[in-house]
């Protein structure tokens, strides 16, 4: 099968040639792409040496407290029949989760042997680290993954003309509506699809979504069985339920009564964290927004979480194609909050990769009021909202009641419409103007 092409290929070049290179740890979910990436990567070598201590055990003996890294890549080499050249090899350690003491050694390679390429991953990676009672701060970098955006979605399909169009359209170059029509149905499949790379790979090959489903309930599979090697002190049942409860209660504060009225809070809040750590879901937590940094406001009492892929998700929760083949445009943006978690993804996709992706939302705490903004993005050390809405008739009020509490000019809608723009002069603030840019769904990565 051939590989398609990800994001991740050019920051791995990055740091193939970067003069201060560290050791590389990528981080994300089972089945995000992580080796399938790196494999394709070591293409660029000369020489490739993988190591996957999961099904290779007996490595991990060469992984000790008191390594002495070169001879470590000596003895691989010599095992391995690949020889290890400074320059000329990338050593991938694949599985590393399952060995502590080789997580621990990789800060050794920068200090005593930077001149090599050596990249490690792992499936429940962060489980590991967590348990660690140090982690190499400053001699390890991390690089997070996720699965497809919309736009490698694209570039899998060779659209890449589409994406350079639509990156350089705005509100005052719109897209020609063939253009904007032809992309908001790619939305649609995309909706289905997801963005799993085995997902993406069985509709480029097939264009079946039955074929796909079925892909993506082997995902889920997977993920079930993984429950197992969880703390054991949770049950797997729990962890199910919870992560259903997950999709269920999609662009909602998360309720815990709703996964099981029996089983206390705090056993929920160690299975939420525990899927947290898997990847499996990540939180967006209600920030009061007055400044930057967001995080400074957080209040972790609101909470909602978004599932890892939307068509995984859809999946779990047996949703038909249908659905969203034959939804009119309002429906296809409402149906079960599909839109809000696409677009949350979205925004978590294109932030810095170094770094491990939060998201942030705004609700009116003041007694008796709706109002709630989806997301917040900071640009330009300035808040800025972001609201999900079906079209041009959409309600803003939330929208207008945080741009009026947080004095901001400018806010961003996202729907299935062209680009455009709204100017909105506040009557119930002294005709202050507002200012909203409108971005298609499809067309977030330009923000």
């Amino acid at each position: 099968m051939a590989y398609l092409r990800r994001h991740i290929d050019e920051k791995l070049k990055e740091w193939k040639d970067s003069a201060n290179r560290k050791p590389l740890l990528i981080r994300g979910a089972r089945q995000v792409g992580k080796s399938t990436a790196i494999k394709e990567f070591g293409k660029s070598f000369r020489y490739f040496v993988e190591v996957n201590l999961e099904k290779q055990p007996d490595l991990k003996e060469l992984f000790t407290t008191n390594i002495n890294v070169k001879q470590t890549c000596e003895k691989l080499s010599g095992t391995l029949s690949v020889p290890i050249v400074p320059g000329e090899t990338l050593v991938f350690i694949d599985e590393i989760q399952v060995c502590q003491e080789a997580i621990m050694a990789l800060r050794y390679f920068k200090e005593d042997y930077p001149e090599l390429h050596i990249i490690a991953a792992g499936s429940l990676l962060d489980f590991a680290l967590e348990e660690l009672p140090s982690f190499a701060v400053g001699r390890i970098r991390s690089l997070y993954l996720y699965p497809f955006s919309f736009d490698e979605f694209l570039m899998a399909q060779g659209l890449d003309a589409k994406i350079v169009y639509k990156r350089n359209a705005n509100s005052d170059n719109p897209l020609t509506e063939l253009a904007h029509k032809d992309l908001v149905e790619q939305l649609r499949t995309f909706y289905i699809v997801g963005g799993m790379p085995v997902a993406v790979a069985e509709w480029m090959n097939t264009k079946d979504y039955i074929s796909v489903s079925h892909v993506q309930n082997d995902i889920i599979d997977t993920y079930m069985d993984d429950f197992s090697k969880y703390k054991k002190r949770i049950s797997p049942v729990l962890l199910r339920q919870t992560l259903r409860s997950v999709a269920l209660q999609t662009g909602k504060k998360f309720v815990y009564s709703m996964v099981a009225k029996d089983i206390r809070s705090h056993l929920i809040k160690e299975a939420l964290h525990l899927l947290t750590l898997a990847g499996l879901i990540i939180p967006a937590k209600h920030t009061d927004a007055n400044g930057v940094p967001l995080v400074a406001e957080e209040n972790d009492n609101y909470v909602k979480y978004l599932f890892l892929d939307l068509g995984v998700m859809q999946a779990m929760l047996d949703i038909p194609a249908a659905d969203t083949l034959l939804a009119s445009e309002i429906d296809f943006v409402n149906k079960g909050s599909a839109s809000e978690l696409f677009a949350g993804l979205e925004l978590i996709k294109y932030q810095d990769c170094y770094k491990k992706a939060d998201i942030h939302y705004w609700q009116n705490m003041t007694k008796n009021s709706q109002a709630e903004v989806d997301y917040l993005k900071v640009r330009n050390g300035i808040v800025l909202p972001i609201e999900v809405k079906a079209n041009k008739q959409g309600s803003m009020q939330s929208l207008w009641v945080f741009m009026r509490k947080r004095d901001a000019h400018d806010a961003i809608r996202t729907s299935l419409e062209n680009f455009g723009q709204i100017y909105y002069y506040d009557t119930e603030d002294n005709d202050k103007e507002r200012h909203v840019d409108i971005v298609p769904l499809y067309a977030l990565s330009n923000v």
